[in-house]
């Protein structure tokens, strides 16, 4: 209750939102890039309480949302072969690709199997050597170590039956995209504080010198997220750039020292498709070539991905992931799009920002925006 108590004050809150306004002379723009951070300025009421001082948009912090369409269709296809289960967590399950999801698949006679880690998979694999087992390997840098310990794991083991479905992503160079994109209006950034755990906050100090912006690394509780935005508002008032950590009791500065040689020694980085924002450079992993018998696209070689796939057409995920609309100016939201009937992943998945709108937001439904597509 202390550590509950300390970062949810609700006296403390409203100080620090009177220094917020107090502090800023013209209305910031700041981005989250973290599914957690969006739904918790939502649920706490930060961003209506600040509306007036800071814009906060919500980037693509979702690894359920920005999960390829390709991917999905992969998944399926491997899902619906005799022999093989395909495993994945929970929130995967539901997020339409262009054949359907995985839900889908597991009701037309596929076998899909939802578990809580990699290496339950890898268990699972070891128990029943007469079913092939592929686990949709998906997530930003905060779960590529448990994935790559899986893959290890099964190394030692010599097993023939495990492989993964990689769709793992990484931040950095979609923030990268976002600062390069033409409509660009981000002028500070709320780092995800679980990917920093792993990459540490020294990740980030090149990018922060190339495009002049604040990176502030925030928590998820609202006093972390206040102290964030107070940081980042102080640094633009000052005309100011630097990396600074605040959520220092998580993240260090040079990260989980383990955890990213565990990713790369598994791993390396390639060009990756992001969901919304099509190829980004350096923006993904894959599996090195020393564990490439663990890869199952290269397992199944029938199972060739196909491209290009788009989006359902009434989706406006990608301007939302880019953070150019607010879910709800989605002419879709609440009105053909909602958690029971999704069009997209971002209104599926638990950190998805369709999804906070619509349990925080929906009664303040606002303008209706057209889609524009594709950073």
């Amino acid at each position: 209750m202390k550590y509950v108590d300390e970062f949810r004050d609700p006296q403390l809150a409203q100080q620090l939102v009177e220094e917020i306004r107090s502090i800023a002379t013209q209305r910031w723009v700041l981005m989250d890039v973290c599914g957690g951070q969006t739904h918790s300025l939502l649920r706490h009421g930060i961003e209506d309480a600040l509306a007036d001082s800071v814009e906060l948009i919500h980037g693509p912090g979702c690894p359920v949302c920005v999960t390829p369409i390709e991917s999905i269709d992969l998944a399926h296809k491997i899902a619906m072969r005799d022999g093989v289960t395909l495993a994945s967590f929970g929130d995967m399950l539901r997020v339409p690709g262009s054949r359907g999801s995985l839900l889908t698949a597991r009701t037309g006679g596929g076998t899909v199997q939802t578990v809580y880690a990699p290496t339950d998979v890898v268990t699972l694999a070891q128990e029943n050597p007469d079913q092939s087992y592929v686990f949709f390997a998906v997530g930003f840098e905060t779960t590529a170590p448990a994935t790559a310990l899986a893959v290890l794991q099964a190394d030692r083991l010599k097993l023939e039956n495990f492989s993964l479905l990689v769709s793992h992503v990484c931040v950095l160079p979609a923030m990268e995209a976002l600062m390069l994109s033409s409509d660009n209006r981000v002028q500070g950034f709320l780092a995800a504080g679980h990917v920093c755990t792993i990459t540490g906050i020294n990740h980030y100090v090149p990018f922060v010198d190339r495009f002049r912006v604040p990176v502030v690394v925030t928590g998820f509780e609202p006093i972390d997220l206040l102290r964030g935005i107070r940081e980042a508002v102080v640094q633009l008032e000052a005309g100011e750039v630097h990396v600074v950590n605040r959520y220092s009791r998580s993240v260090r500065d040079d990260g989980n020292e383990a955890a990213r040689h565990a990713i790369a020694e598994v791993y390396e980085i390639v060009n990756r498709p992001w969901r919304g924002f099509g190829v980004i450079p350096r923006g993904g992993l894959r599996l090195r070539e020393r564990f490439a018998r663990f890869d199952a696209e290269k397992r199944f070689t029938m199972m060739e991905r196909e491209l290009p796939i788009v989006d359902d057409s009434r989706c406006c995920s990608a301007d939302v992931l880019s953070g150019r609309i607010k879910p709800t100016q989605c002419p879709q939201f609440d009105h053909g799009c909602d958690p029971d009937s999704p069009l997209g992943a971002p209104m599926v998945s638990s950190e998805g920002a369709c999804a906070a709108y619509y349990r925080y937001q929906r009664p303040k439904v606002g303008t209706v925006t057209a889609c524009q597509g594709k950073i």
